[in-house]
């Protein structure tokens, strides 16, 4: 089966009246394509988000600087022991020598880091079967990234693609500042059918004219062309890089429901599936591992961590659990097929 995009069917969940857990987004009423948001509804939510993720998250950035992905840093700092997927070009080779265990050289973190956010808002993150649409669990992401981020004097910018257009937000230091961006992105009206936002372009942006040693977030799905890694890879020899994958459980695999219909969101394609067919599931579900697979090895060639949230977990617990490992040390890598993890 083809997967260009996220299937679509049954009930729009925004518009179901479902209660939403503890954590969650709350859902909210979806817009007709090319039409923002509401600015009331759009402060509600931003409100709702940025409340959540301080509530949670502050209380781990007390009395430390490091916020979601240390910044690469130009002063050096404490040897530890080397590990699978750390930077070689990080070796401490006295230390190694002395101890005759490879050893790399940490650096301390830069003040006034200079974060973009590469925000894909294609028509396929308007799907959603559990907690919430895909395209609110990215308003999530870059929330807390934004929050984590936007301190010390610290710099955010933001390349917005949804199919349609492409927005950019100037790297600028301050609340009020990340305030606008995070307005900016919740008010981005959704792209009509046939399109899908080009996120190569999107990190072309981001890559030229060069900037200074700084963070690259890419939020997205990471469906359509595959042709996004050359250009990560590019931001990856001046950059740290994190990708936060959103994904939607259906997206893995499907529930025995009967005969579907099922909608490509980007070309309007429909599709009858007699989802009841053990063996149509299974190679579904074999044929999404393999895809999703696909994208981790990307992400880890490109030499970016790898955040997964999905819309039917705790996506503020998933925050937590990253940025506690990005503190200890540990890079997150993407896992491979072995379902190995690089550890920094």
């Amino acid at each position: 089966m083809t997967r260009h995009g996220a299937p679509s069917a049954g009930a729009d969940p925004a518009s179901s009246g479902q209660t939403v857990p503890p954590g969650q987004t709350p859902p909210r009423q979806t817009p007709p394509p090319g039409q923002p948001v509401h600015p009331a509804q759009q402060e509600a939510v931003l409100r709702r988000l940025e409340y959540a993720v301080r509530n949670k998250l502050d209380g781990l950035l007390l009395g430390s600087y490091l916020g979601l992905v240390p910044g690469p840093g130009s002063e050096p700092g404490e040897s530890r022991q080397y590990f699978p997927g750390d930077d070689v070009r990080r070796m401490d080779w006295p230390v190694t020598a002395r101890t005759m265990t490879p050893h790399v050289r940490q650096t301390i973190a830069d003040r006034e880091l200079e974060t973009w956010l590469v925000v894909d808002l294609s028509p396929s993150l308007d799907f959603g079967t559990v907690n919430m649409e895909k395209r609110e669990l990215v308003y999530a992401a870059a929330t807390a990234v934004t929050h984590l981020t936007a301190k010390a004097g610290n710099r955010i910018g933001a390349i917005i693609t949804t199919g349609e257009q492409i927005i950019r937000v100037p790297a600028v230091a301050g609340t009020n500042h990340a305030r606008y961006l995070m307005r900016k992105l919740a008010g981005a009206p959704r792209a009509a059918e046939g399109r899908r936002g080009d996120l190569a372009i999107a990190l072309e942006q981001v890559r030229r004219p060069p900037r200074r040693r700084g963070m690259v977030v890419v939020i997205s799905d990471f469906l359509g062309d595959q042709d996004w890694e050359r250009p990560l890879r590019g931001l990856g020899d001046r950059h740290e890089l994190l990708g936060i994958e959103v994904l939607d459980p259906r997206e893995l695999e499907l529930p025995a429901a009967g005969l579907v219909t099922f909608v490509d969101p980007e070309t309007g394609e429909q599709l009858e599936v007699q989802t009841s067919d053990v063996q149509l599931r299974q190679r579904y579900a074999e044929a999404a591992a393999e895809q999703r697979g696909q994208i981790a090895s990307m992400l880890r060639r490109a030499g970016a961590d790898q955040l997964r949230l999905r819309t039917d977990s705790d996506w503020l617990s998933d925050i937590v659990k990253f940025v506690v490992t990005r503190r200890r040390g540990v890079a997150v890598r993407p896992p491979s097929r072995a379902g190995m993890i690089g550890v920094h």
